[in-house]
């Protein structure tokens, strides 16, 4: 797979050193990156990413930010690293979660699934200029690949696929740039926002994928492995696409991004002013996308996060998740097992 080939894994190595700054262009150092995972330095979240970050208490509240980070070092009953794109599905879905596991505390990351393994692999995170020395019971991906980093390390065993997605372009509401498909991304009239090709599953394992098979990459990227960059005078490559691109739309400055399908559904319940182009099977990627997860084996919490996988296959898990546009894994798919 993807996730195992020496491209991938350099990827991997950079995310640990990542410093993602608010301004400016963030370039790949790949030999030095991989040093900084050897060192084991901590992963960088971006700033202004408390909606990111969260810690379920046992009496409903919920804390946001660096206070989240405080409890996932010391007294979360169970510690979750999620690929970002679900992240506004989780309140619903951890709810269900604790209605049949009263009081159990719930940490929540909910990040770029690459940052996320960082992280894990350098011992924990920088946020607003502090060292967070933590790791999480849980970590899901888009893709098995991470997973199969884990394993590798010996920190993690067995996996499942706990649901599906598609990929959809996201656009102004309207359509006033008429695009119908990927290969309007390559017109002089079309600016778009795409997710980096650094940290976020969604570029790296489908859109870029897509993107090549169209012969556009080379257009989008301008030769640049970054984020929080512009790589051509048309595109922008974000540092946390399901936040930036809805907004970069709003504001005038991108026409267009790839983006999951779960994250324009939630746009719009949210009453942005966009729409969605669909994608034929081959360029959505509906029959390819899964997301996988697994405990890993020096979790702090092992028991809570065997009930949460366990969860996981219930109704009302996928049930909570399909609300969201979620496509629910079949029983088959739920069934843990050994990481090939």
């Amino acid at each position: 797979m993807l996730g195992m080939n020496l491209r991938s894994s350099l990827r991997a190595a950079v995310g640990a050193c990542l410093a993602i700054g608010a301004v400016g262009a963030q370039f790949v150092d790949q030999p030095a990156a991989a040093q900084a995972v050897a060192q084991n330095k901590p992963a960088v979240i971006p700033p202004n990413k408390d909606n990111d970050l969260k810690y379920f208490a046992a009496d409903g509240k919920i804390v946001k930010g660096a206070a989240a980070l405080d409890h996932m070092k010391s007294d979360a009953a169970l510690v979750l690293w999620l690929a970002g794109n679900q992240f506004f599905a989780m309140e619903d879905v951890i709810g269900e979660f604790r209605k049949a596991n009263p009081g159990v505390t719930v940490g929540l990351i909910t990040l770029p699934p690459g940052l996320i393994l960082a992280a894990i692999k350098g011992g924990g995170w920088t946020y607003g200029g502090k060292d967070y020395a933590i790791s999480p019971d849980v970590y899901a991906s888009v893709n098995l690949g991470h997973l199969k980093q884990l394993k590798a390390a010996n920190r993690m065993s067995t996996y499942g696929i706990y649901m599906h997605n598609e990929m959809q372009l996201m656009v102004a509401k309207g359509n006033p740039k008429k695009i119908m498909g990927i290969k309007d991304l390559a017109r002089n009239d079309v600016r778009t926002s795409m997710p980096n090709p650094v940290n976020e599953g969604i570029m790296q394992f489908y859109g870029r994928k897509v993107l090549e098979r169209h012969g556009l990459w080379a257009t989008i990227s301008g030769g640049k492995d970054c984020y929080s960059c512009q790589t051509t005078e048309r595109n922008w490559f974000t540092s946390v696409h399901h936040r930036e691109t809805p907004d970069r739309i709003r504001d005038g400055k991108s026409d267009t991004g790839i983006v999951w399908k779960t994250e324009i559904l939630e746009a719009l319940r949210s009453g942005a002013k966009v729409d969605a182009v669909e994608l034929p099977p081959e360029d959505s990627l509906r029959n390819e996308v899964s997301y996988a997860i697994g405990a890993l084996t020096d979790g702090r919490n092992k028991a809570n996060a065997d009930k949460y996988l366990a969860f996981l296959a219930t109704p009302a898990a996928q049930s909570a998740y399909a609300k969201h546009g979620f496509v629910n894994a079949g029983a088959d798919e739920l069934k843990l097992r050994p990481i090939p």
